[in-house]
């Protein structure tokens, strides 16, 4: 523990450096980052910009060699701390963060329904630029069981549309360690169907052209098929569909290590043709560490940020700044008492030392190219391209408008067996709602709710058997209807066409805030956790996996 005299010697100077930075710019004139090539750039006058960072979140899950601070779906309500938007929490915070030469910080969950505006302003008075993550703890694309649907859209743009006005916001990550082992490589399709639509998005709305989306991941079996998979350009849309930077979250170098040692030298050279910025997303082992966790001595800054790798990285950021169960905390809080540990002096000193070489935006020019895209095979399942197609939360709201046989119930657990009956019946029907990253079958619906999808299939069951009032009942799970979408539905459901297997526009107007929590049984757009947990909710009390293999179609 810090000494009382260390805590006030500190929050003194930090105060005082409070105060001489307060008037110095504000998140509408600080100049944006830029990504060119392989490296970030002050807009205004070209030189080099090196991320010093540290990752900002209070009471959240995450953190460490085993996961890094993970956004993955919970199967109940999680609530998180918003760290952007308590402006009394900030005014203690910065002040010691920029006694550790923070130029960026990294924040795993906002909630986009509240205002931002003092935080972000006082963090871009103290030259402080942010790294956002766009899913929340049961609001992500999930490994083992991965969608991309309207929900998630509407949490992830609904991010954007909070944050996309600051100046000193640098981008977004559209997943975090999504893909951890060979049997959620199909996950990647999904993650990277995100950033084509979240870039997509930003282009549409009209926002700041150098806001970027990226991916953050540990080292993984399968790194080097997911970093080319990212990267890759696999049609005739360009970047589009890549990502704009790689964030590394590296625990290899562990109190007194070397370059080789840690492996920085191998991923020096992995990464030295990449097209596009890479950065330590996290970095901060406390294992094996003399004198315990809060003495890390963090002599991995100065390799981090000497000529070894910084023609490869841009820098990183330390993990983490609050002190929670997993003890990488650089800081103790208490109400609005601020101590430091051993190690943010360590930090501190070794950041004091550091002077990466810069270079010019007008002297540089990039020449790394996009790599190839990974091929199908045993250890990565993802075909290139298609990708899950767009999302459109409207689409989805049309067609439930247009079915004439609907579903009543929101109880998604009672799915399964409707769909099991009737995609065993005619797979043809099930067309629609298919996604399968590996042959890269999609359906136009796979992206709606699970209720959505379901009401797709009554209605196409409803149809083949001559709309008999027989055919959409389902114990009394669906109902019959007048078809009731209005005009503006009509182009959306005839390019998803009759079988549902069609290319849906993306929406161009704003997604709005989601909230920060929301109710149990999801709805047409909804983002509550069964949204999420369709997948194993309709099979796990219908097994019907026979059927399904022999099928070859995945409901969800």
């Amino acid at each position: 523990m810090p000494s009382i005299a260390q805590t006030l010697s500190l929050g003194a100077a930090a105060l005082s450096l409070l105060a001489t930075g307060a008037s110095a710019q504000s998140w509408k004139t600080i100049p944006p980052i830029e990504i060119y090539g392989q490296h970030f750039f002050y807009s205004n006058n070209g030189s080099q910009y090196y991320m010093k960072g540290v990752a900002y979140q209070q009471d959240y899950s995450g953190g460490g060699s085993t996961g890094g601070a993970k956004t993955k779906r919970a199967d109940t309500k999680v609530t998180y701390v918003d760290p952007l938007a308590d402006i009394n929490s900030c005014k203690r915070d910065v002040p010691y963060m920029k006694q550790i030469f923070t130029n960026v910080i990294r924040v795993y969950a906002i909630d986009p329904t509240q205002n931002h505006d003092e935080c972000m302003e006082l963090l871009a008075s103290n030259d402080i630029y942010v790294v956002a993550d766009m899913a929340a703890p049961d609001q992500s694309i999930n490994s083992n069981d991965p969608t991309w649907n309207a929900g998630l859209y509407q949490r992830y743009t609904g991010v954007i549309d909070a944050l996309a006005k600051y100046n000193n916001v640098i981008g977004f990550f559209a997943g975090n360690e999504v893909v951890e082992s060979n049997n959620q490589t199909e996950s990647a399709a999904f993650v990277k169907a995100a950033v084509r639509d979240t870039k997509g998005y930003i282009k549409a709305r009209g926002y700041r052209s150098s806001l970027g989306v990226g991916y953050a991941t540990a080292d993984v079996p399968v790194r080097s098929q997911l970093a080319a998979y990212f990267a890759c350009e696999p049609d005739s849309t360009g970047n589009a569909t890549s990502i704009d930077f790689w964030g590394y979250n590296v625990y290899s170098w562990c109190g007194h290590s070397s370059m080789q040692k840690s492996s920085y030298d191998e991923r020096v050279k992995f990464f030295k043709d990449y097209p596009v910025p890479v950065f330590f997303a996290e970095y901060g082992c406390i294992e094996g560490i003399d004198g315990g966790p809060t003495h890390r001595p963090f002599e991995e800054v100065a390799a981090l940020y000497g000529d070894n790798m910084t023609e490869v990285f841009s820098g990183g950021i330390a993990y983490e700044w609050f002190m929670a169960e997993r003890n990488y905390g650089l800081v103790k809080v208490d109400g609005n008492n601020v101590s430091p540990y051993p190690d943010f002096t360590s930090l501190q000193q070794q950041l004091k030392t550091v002077s990466p070489t810069i270079t010019a935006r007008s002297a540089y020019t990039p020449s790394n190219k996009a790599p190839a895209c990974p091929t199908n095979d045993a250890s990565w399942a993802p075909k290139a391209s298609p990708l899950p197609p767009a999302v459109n939360p409207k689409f989805c709201d049309c067609e439930m408008s247009n079915f004439g046989c609907t579903i009543k119930s929101d109880d998604a657990t009672k799915y399964g067996d409707i769909f099991g009956f009737i995609c065993g019946a005619d797979k043809n029907l099930c067309d629609g709602i298919a996604h399968n990253a590996s042959t890269g079958t999609y359906g136009a619906l796979g992206g709606c709710s699970p209720k959505v999808q379901l009401a797709w299939v009554a209605n196409a069951y409803y149809e083949k058997n001559g709309k008999s009032a027989s055919a959409c009942d389902f114990k009394g799970l669906a109902a019959t209807q007048a078809p009731s979408a209005d005009d503006s539905c009509s182009s959306l459901i005839a390019a998803a066409g009759t079988a549902g297997t069609g290319a849906v526009p993306s929406p161009t107007d704003a997604q709005g805030g989601s909230a920060a929590t929301s109710s149990k049984n999801a709805s047409p757009g909804g983002v509550g956790p069964d949204y999420f947990n369709v997948g194993k909710i309709l099979f796990g009390t219908y097994v019907i996996g026979a059927v399904v293999s022999a099928l070859g179609i995945f409901i969800l």
